[in-house]
């Protein structure tokens, strides 16, 4: 047997897969949280077992398989994917899975989830949150909490809801934020998505004057704030209009099949998606980090903030002197349990509008996703990674054994259906006896025996021990016969 494979059967008997959590921090993009996952676990001894596996995996490869593999992907690395993408913007839950676990982050994506918004009233931006451009600035004066639990009754149950303008939803092939950032008008009106909300609760108040929450401070340039109208004039067109001919349903219904198609392959291969781009210029090759912490070096230092790690600005405090005059808008901390799909920024951006004013998106938690649960212990906190292998090493271990031991929530592999076997048919061949096993072998030596006395010109045995056994309770298959019956035939 050759070294490479010893190495594979060894690494594979104590390979870590599974699906876990991770508290997301504010400002950090999904992606950048996956590349500084792998940063720790590549040179771990928790996962030296899976680095093992897969260079033992590439040792196997032919030549013109090594050299398909795209540059900068030739390093091995732990695979890491994620079951849904959390804003930048966003905090709190977001399920990762190692190895083999990817297959079942496909499940995730269509599952409930629980999240806790703060909506910051007066204003309305592009991206409906506080890191856009300002739209508009509206009267607020006049909203007060009871008006506030009034307007969230009408949120309950299934609704139709407008993805934000700045979403990842395709029209015609193009992201619609890309008409926004052109101004092009949209061809075609937006499709809505049904989505239902199971809770929803005002959970804290915020008096003017007592919240630290603010306006950003950019302002939209003229032609964004046209198309925002736009955009608004639509939606509010087709809220109140008639509803779409059959073929207009048709073809809406196909390219929102066709986006979700593409943003689920998109959310599989985001293993593949994750890796840095390599600076081929770089002189400084002996300075790459090596994969040595396994063989018991010293744990690897934080990573450099990557080009996903800062991109949301950090919540201003109550020193920072507000774009309004006076105490300013009231805010309010909603928690909510929702379907997939739904966007927490349009409910944000349509409670404004509810209430007769704006709102925007200040904060966003997603406090669970399926059965994850943030500060539960299948979720892991992100500040346990800079803390070294002897802190998030034994939690994750714990995680990925839980994983293993109980049902997964994934959806099984879809199997052909199997035929219910009628009461009167034979048993299968599974369930045979040691006993009858040996007879049907014995069986099928003879007859390779006797086709080949025919080949070698030497008289057959009798027609007797050539035919099928006798009508006894026979306990082969259908495979098993027909086995026989080629064998009958041939000779």
């Amino acid at each position: 047997m050759k070294f490479t494979q010893v190495l594979k059967m060894a690494a594979s008997s104590s390979v870590l897969d599974g699906v876990f959590g991770i508290n997301k921090p504010m400002g950090m993009s999904s992606a950048q949280l996956i590349r500084d996952c792998q940063h720790h676990f590549n040179p771990s001894a928790l996962f030296k077992p899976m680095i093992d596996q897969h260079m033992a995996n590439r040792a196997q490869e032919s030549n013109n398989q090594k050299k398909r593999r795209g540059f900068g992907k030739k390093d091995v690395r732990v695979k890491i994917g994620h079951g849904g993408t959390l804003d930048p913007l966003a905090t709190g839950v977001l399920i990762l899975g190692v190895g083999k676990g990817t297959k079942s982050l496909q499940s995730f994506l269509d599952c409930t989830k629980k999240y806790e918004t703060v909506v910051l009233f007066g204003a309305s931006t592009d991206t409906y949150d506080r890191v856009g451009k300002i739209l508009k600035k509206t009267s607020y004066d006049h909203i007060t909490r009871p008006m506030v639990e009034e307007a969230l009754k009408s949120f309950r149950g299934k609704l139709q809801q407008t993805p934000p303008l700045y979403s990842a939803l395709k029209m015609e092939g193009k992201p619609l934020y890309e008409y926004a950032r052109e101004g092009k008008p949209i061809p075609r009106e937006i499709a809505t998505r049904e989505v239902e909300v199971s809770n929803l609760e005002l959970v804290e108040w915020f008096e003017p004057g007592e919240h630290s929450h603010r306006w950003p401070a950019e302002e939209a340039t003229s032609f964004e704030r046209s198309f925002a109208e736009q955009v608004w004039k639509i939606e509010k067109n087709q809220m109140t209009s008639k509803k779409l001919t059959p073929e207009e349903e048709e073809e809406e219904t196909k390219a929102l099949k066709e986006h979700e198609n593409f943003k689920r392959k998109a959310d599989e291969n985001v293993d593949a998606l994750v890796y840095d781009r390599v600076n081929k210029r770089r002189k400084n090759a002996q300075n790459v980090p090596l994969m040595s912490g396994a063989l018991g070096d010293l744990p690897p230092a934080s990573p450099k903030p990557g080009k996903g790690s800062n991109l949301v600005p950090p919540t201003p405090d109550q020193d920072t002197p507000p774009a309004w005059e006076g105490k300013g808008p009231p805010a309010a901390r909603i928690r909510m349990t929702v379907t997939s799909g739904f966007y927490v920024r349009s409910f944000c951006h349509d409670l404004g509008a509810k209430v007769g004013s704006a709102g925007i998106m200040s904060e966003l938690c997603r406090s669970q996703q399926g059965d994850f649960v943030l500060g539960s212990s299948n979720c892991l906190e992100y500040s346990d990674l800079e803390k070294g292998e002897a802190v998030w090493a034994p939690k994750l271990k714990d995680m990925l054994d839980q994983w293993n031991i109980k049902p997964h929530q994934a959806s099984p592999p879809l199997r052909a259906i199997k035929k219910e076997p009628s009461p009167n048919s034979k048993k299968s061949s599974r369930s045979r006896s040691p006993k009858s096993r040996s007879e049907k072998g014995r069986r099928a030596s003879e007859d390779l025996f006797n086709l080949e006395a025919v080949t070698n010109d030497r008289p057959p045995k009798s027609q007797e021990s050539i035919r099928s056994p006798s009508p006894k309770k026979r306990t082969g298959s259908d495979k098993a016969d027909k086995f026989e019956d080629a064998f009958s035939k041939a000779i």
